[in-house]
């Protein structure tokens, strides 16, 4: 099977092909950019195909980090993948953000935990054991304040690798001899992550393709601070 895989969730802009018979990547492209993610991402996908001497027609499914993240950044990517998947006529599939960023270290053998920028304090994560072939969690995806989580770090007793765009201030912050950090290039969203995921997990009609963000986005947050004020001033 042919993998087309994308991610927009934070600052980077990601696509990569993914053959997961011969499991090699045929392409990928990644760049760390300022620029909207709606402006570089389709280019960016029509490139990766032109470099594995492919047409679009030749992808058999399609994958996108759906959250959490960014949130403009998650509605452009699931966008597009879900544009693609109907005219393609393919499944396609919305893989976590956080399982992403741990399979791109899918070769650590131990626990990886992946640690994402939330707001303030706050961060959103996921902690994985990998045997160095496939990760499972081993924690649900949350948010939490940083504190809590290197709270649970110096319960737990076990050595844990960071990765994520919030991975290196958290190891400075939180210096322990328990903490190791991913190096730069498995450390930030990447697609390879997203299909690498995507190749064993459930693939589904675009229909169903749906934006995980893991917090209410600011609209629901407005919406249910004034029926609070609503209610209170009755």
């Amino acid at each position: 099977m042919l993998l087309l895989g994308i991610d927009t969730s934070g600052k980077t802009a990601s696509a990569a092909i993914f053959d997961t018979e011969s499991e090699i990547f045929l392409a990928q492209n990644t760049i760390y950019t300022t620029r909207t993610h709606s402006q570089v991402i389709m280019p960016m996908v029509k490139d990766a195909v032109a470099q594995a001497g492919l047409e679009l027609a030749d992808i058999d499914a399609v994958a996108a980090a759906n959250g959490p993240g960014s949130y403009t950044g998650l509605r452009i990517g699931v966008a597009a993948v879900k544009a693609l998947s109907f005219g393609l006529d393919v499944k396609c599939s919305g893989i976590s953000t956080l399982l992403g960023l741990a399979c791109n270290n899918i070769t650590h053998k131990g626990l990886i935990c992946a640690v994402m920028k939330a707001r303030g304090e706050l961060v959103y994560t996921c902690t994985y054991e990998s045997d160095g072939y496939a990760v499972e969690a081993v924690t649900e995806e949350r948010m939490i304040s940083r504190d809590e989580l290197a709270q649970e770090f110096a319960f737990g007793g076990k050595e844990v690798m960071l990765c994520g765009d919030a991975a290196a201030d958290f190891f400075t912050d939180y210096r322990s001899p328990m903490l190791t950090i991913a190096p730069p290039q498995g450390r930030l969203q990447n697609a390879c992550g997203i299909c690498l995921a995507a190749a064993s997990g459930r693939l589904v009609s675009p229909e169903e393709l749906e934006v995980s963000y893991l917090q209410k986005v600011k609209a629901e947050k407005d919406l249910e601070e004034k029926n609070r004020k609503t209610e209170e001033s009755k």
